[in-house]
């Protein structure tokens, strides 16, 4: 992983909402899987953003 993605990562970390700080430690499963699905979702389009796919 180079700088620039984990920036990129580091980024959307500090920026994730309370609610899915407090979910993430959740022992409902499903609760749990909804934020770590909602936070992948969200390094997913930084990553997007931050580096695009050359054409």
């Amino acid at each position: 992983m180079n700088e620039h993605m984990q920036a990129a990562i580091l980024a959307v970390i500090e920026r994730a909402p309370q609610w899915i700080r407090q979910d993430l430690t959740a022992k409902d499963e499903i609760v749990r899987r909804r934020a770590e699905e909602s936070l992948a979702a969200m390094i997913a389009d930084a990553l997007g953003k931050a580096d695009p796919q050359p054409e």
